[in-house]
């Protein structure tokens, strides 16, 4: 049943996405055996540490192995909709996709993905104790095995531009509240010329809107479904976190706000067009990088700003996947081991800077000596956000599913994407937060009956 209901959610998605794949080397791969000669085809989203990684890969990974990795990198909601696509059809176009703590269990479940302990336990070097409890939780299936290796860690943070605060004679706590923060964005917005208080993500998707937005909620005591699956998506908690998100956004947020995600603001705040932006903290690495990021060295991070609960970042890893329907198991496991590896960590650092190693999934990250001092300002909180991020109990009442920015249901795919188009369309002002949260409630009701 469940798979019947993933494949109709994905089929509206094919045809929009057969048309993204077609200049990054995707397509049939080699049937050559393991090693030199190897091709292998790898779908991913294109976050920075997904570019640094398809720059390093020739020199090092395919110099060492003879396998050739063609990567097709997407932005992240036609990245979801592209690999749930191939996945769920069981098209076969890609060895290895990148996916989320989303994915995971329910994939399993309906036998689509590869475990993959069994190759971590081969590789000694792997070192898969060192992974992180929260990420092998999250990325393992029923059966305690784990189908996906985690490429990076995170959990969700506030950024704030140290100068302006400094200028403005604001100190920003260090476990603010959200109301806290809505008054620091009132006045910084205008700071500098063209700066405005505050980035949130505005752009429509489960896990581009939809992930930082039900942060606000859980911490507002709201949430999608009661543990007995009786849909609140206009319950009056959920109603004053997302008016309270909307009006923040278009009082003090970023210019377009409803069509900017993660990299929309990643670049507004690097380049001192926001005085604050509340998302993923794997985003430090980036922001610290004095080649691409013109306040780095500058920037203060915080905790998540709560409302009614004690914290309220998320928990989220993107991680290497293998679908059962590749004809190059070994060569897949290979590039994912590599990918996920302390050597690899290792590369990025030499090469790219310290700042910018994919952390987040590993205790033995936060010890290197070099990683420290390049993380001095954000190392430690991320750390702890991680740690502190419960997905079995992120609000005030019982939850149905794990899971702190989703719920953990093949449908909330397309539930969580149909109700943050409204939202986003509310944050452009072209509807009410109480029209698109009505309209999401029947949507969701629809989706309840399921489980009821």
């Amino acid at each position: 049943m469940r798979t019947r209901r993933m494949i109709h959610v994905v089929a509206t998605a094919a045809a929009a996405s057969s048309l993204l794949v077609a200049c990054s080397g995707a397509g049939g791969s080699s049937s050559s055996g393991g090693g030199g000669g190897k091709s292998i085809n790898v779908l991913m989203v294109g976050n920075p540490q997904m570019e640094d990684i398809a720059k390093l890969t020739k020199d090092t990974f395919t110099k060492d192995t003879g396998i050739k990795v063609n990567f097709t990198v997407l932005p992240e909601n036609e990245l979801r909709d592209k690999v749930t696509q191939d996945v769920a059809t069981q098209a076969g176009q890609y060895d290895v996709a990148t996916i989320g703590a989303y994915e995971v269990p329910i994939w399993e479940k309906n036998g689509w993905l590869h475990e993959l302990s069994s190759y971590a336990d081969k590789d000694a070097s792997f070192d898969k104790a060192d992974l992180l409890k929260p990420m092998v939780t999250s990325l393992s299936g029923s059966d305690g095995k784990l189908y996906a290796l985690p490429f990076y860690g995170e959990s969700s943070f506030l950024m704030y531009n140290k100068d302006v605060m400094e200028a403005k004679g604001i100190k920003v706590p260090e476990r603010p509240t959200w109301q806290q923060i809505a008054d620091i964005a009132a006045k910084v917005d205008g700071a500098e010329p063209g700066m405005r208080g505050i980035c949130l993500r505005g752009l429509a998707g489960w896990g581009e809107l939809g992930a930082s937005l039900t942060t606000v909620v859980n911490t507002y005591g709201g949430t999608w479904f009661t543990k007995d699956w009786k849909a609140q998506v206009n319950s009056p908690e959920f109603k004053k976190a997302a008016n309270f998100y909307v009006d923040l956004v278009r009082k003090h947020g970023e210019a377009g706000a409803a069509q900017a995600g993660f990299t929309e603001c990643l670049n507004a705040m690097s380049q001192k067009k926001v005085a604050m932006w509340y998302d993923a903290t794997s985003a430090a690495g980036s922001l610290e990088d004095p080649n691409s990021s013109k306040i780095a060295g500058r920037v203060g991070y915080a905790y998540a700003p709560t409302a009614e609960t004690k914290s309220s970042g998320w928990l989220w890893s993107w991680a290497w996947a293998m679908p059962k329907t590749t004809k190059n198991a070994d060569a897949a496991s290979k590039f994912m081991l590599w990918a996920s590896s302390k050597e690899y960590e290792k590369t990025v650092g030499e090469k790219l800077g310290w700042s910018r190693i994919p952390a987040g999934k590993r205790a033995s990250t936060y010890e290197l000596p070099e990683y420290q001092k390049a993380a001095a300002s954000f190392g430690d909180i991320t750390l702890k956000s991680i740690e502190q991020a419960d997905p079995a109990d992120p609000g005030l009442q019982p939850r149905p599913t794990v899971g702190v920015q989703y719920v953990a249901i093949p449908e909330f795919q397309d539930l969580g994407t149909k109700v943050t188009q409204e939202i986003s369309a509310a944050i452009a002002g072209k509807t009410s937060v109480d029209k698109a949260l009505n309209d999401g409630q029947k949507l969701a009701e629809e989706v309840a009956k399921n489980y009821q």
